[in-house]
């Protein structure tokens, strides 16, 4: 009975501290839930009626409640313009939509944001609005082989934020999470470029791996893209081999220009990453190429471990969690260096083709003479000038020493075994036999002499005296009476109509 009644003892002894300890943790909750530690300026003793608005609006972020939350801060906007807690009231009420979350609440957090930007572009809060923004495509991201808009749009805003506010104590938080996005992007492209390697495409892989190479040199796997590069200028060099018509001279040129690229590609594995995981692969390859392999130096070689320490490993439950999980998974992504903060230098598959072009080209004419220049035959007197052609001088005309000076000079024609007007013998073809062109027409060149000009017949008038010309001629009959002539009135313009005689009643014309 004693032990029964020690028992009961003892369970109402643990029953009472268990009660004591839960309501501790409740009141500790409930503390913690009212605590406005965070809140910049909770530590601001006031009765003022906005300072006890924003505080009850945060209290009611706190506990979830958003909306009651978003109305309490529009009270205080609204209410009192000139407060104090106005602009952080303003930019709460883009947190109150960026937690709760969801699509449409998120555009409405960018929309407030961009607002407390406009209103307050100097004020220390800008900043935080900026990287909030950022945050939101952040959060939305897809893996690397999924619509990587939200990853494009959340490096544009970091990019952003770093270049605006580079004073700001959340630019190091802005580096951290761009190099966390420009890991997923240059996964995005090597994973591209890897697949147009495998498929033997080289054109397109090496466009897609030097673009990686070029814009993301803090990627984690930027030593197997370089690598990747390099085999697929090998694989340029061993199809120009393979190739039917050409020149043996002509392929081994080209297929030194691919084999020079591809060393290219594995001496940069070796002197930019020479602590990556695959820069033995690289000198392997060096070694069987039969080129030089070169040696780092001491600050690559500490730039290179500092970044590979800073990536964290890649473990198991890492690798099963982002199976289930919808974002990328970022934790290889370094933590050192300057992330790139320019637009991304994309290089296109044409650029690469005009590339074999230019070696193909270079190799047929490696040895030839250069070719050439044509000759500019210039433009004639009577044609149009042209602009890649000159063209001939003018004539220049003058007067002739003695002669008339309008540039012109009067020459005779020579007479063939004649004398000339001043009593000399002609200069001519039969003058002289040792001329070249010759007289062309009648030997006799002499002008005939002038003939006088015939009279002009006598003008004879045949009106008689007493006649009138102007009126028309009448005959006189034999009464005596003059009979004047008869009109062709069929020739006159007259408004009458004529009548037809004869057949013309006939034509209807």
């Amino acid at each position: 009975m004693n032990r029964l009644s020690l028992k009961i003892v003892v369970f109402a002894l643990v029953a009472l501290f268990l009660g004591g300890v839960s309501a501790d943790a409740r009141t500790k909750k409930q503390k913690k839930a009212y605590d406005l530690n965070t809140n910049p300026l909770a530590g601001v003793q006031s009765k003022q009626p906005d300072k006890e608005l924003y505080d009850k609006a945060m209290a009611a972020m706190k506990k979830g409640r958003y909306d009651v939350a978003r109305l309490d801060l529009q009270t205080l906007l609204n209410t009192y313009p000139e407060s104090e807690y106005r602009m952080r009231a303003k930019l709460s009420v883009g947190d109150t939509w960026f937690k709760e979350g969801g699509s449409a609440a998120l555009t409405q957090a960018e929309a407030e944001y961009e607002d407390f930007q406009t209103f307050f572009p100097n004020a220390p809060e800008a900043a935080e609005a900026q990287m909030k923004v950022a945050d939101i495509y952040y959060q939305q991201m897809e893996k690397p082989d999924r619509d990587y808009t939200n990853a494009q749009q959340a490096e544009e805003q970091y990019r952003k934020m770093v270049n605006l506010y580079p004073d700001s104590t959340l630019v190091p938080r802005a580096k951290q999470r761009l190099r966390d996005v420009q890991e997923v992007l240059a996964e995005r492209e090597a994973q591209i470029g890897f697949y147009y390697g495998g498929r033997e495409d080289y054109v397109a892989a090496i466009a897609r791996l030097q673009t990686v190479a070029d814009t993301y040199p803090l990627y984690s796997k930027s030593d197997q893209v370089l690598i990747a590069m390099g085999d697929a200028y090998a694989g340029e060099a061993h199809n120009i081999e393979l190739a039917q018509g050409l020149n043996g001279a002509v392929k081994e040129r080209m297929h030194t220009m691919y084999q020079d690229k591809a060393a290219a590609a594995y001496q940069k594995v070796i002197t930019r990453y020479p602590m990556a995981p695959h820069v033995e692969d690289a000198r392997d390859r060096l070694v069987a190429m039969n080129r030089p392999v070169p040696e780092p130096t001491q600050a690559a070689i500490a730039e290179s471990d500092a970044e590979e320490r800073s990536r964290e490993p890649l473990h198991f439950t890492t690798k099963t969690l982002d199976i289930i999980k919808r974002g990328p998974t970022v934790v290889e992504a370094v933590h050192v260096g300057e992330p790139t903060l320019d637009d991304p230098k994309r290089t296109l598959a044409p650029e690469i083709t005009n590339q074999n072009r230019t070696f193909f080209e270079n190799a047929v004419n490696e040895g030839r003479p250069p070719a050439a220049p044509e000759a500019v035959t210039p433009t004639g007197p009577n044609e149009p000038p042209r602009s890649d052609q000159p063209s001939t001088a003018p004539l220049q005309m003058g007067a002739p020493a003695g002669g008339t000076g309008v540039g012109a000079e009067i020459v005779s024609a020579p007479s063939r075994g004649g004398s000339a007007d001043n009593g000399q013998p002609a200069t001519g073809a039969q003058g002289d036999p040792n001329a070249l062109v010759k007289p062309v027409g009648p030997s006799n060149t002499a002008l005939p002499a002038a003939e006088k000009p015939t009279e002009a017949p006598l003008q004879v008038n045949d009106i008689k005296p007493g006649e009138n010309p102007a009126q028309p001629t009448t005959q006189t009959k034999a009464n005596g009476k003059t009979k004047k002539p008869k009109v062709n009135q069929s020739e006159e313009s007259s408004s009458k109509k004529k009548k037809k005689k004869g057949l013309d009643k006939i034509n209807p014309f």
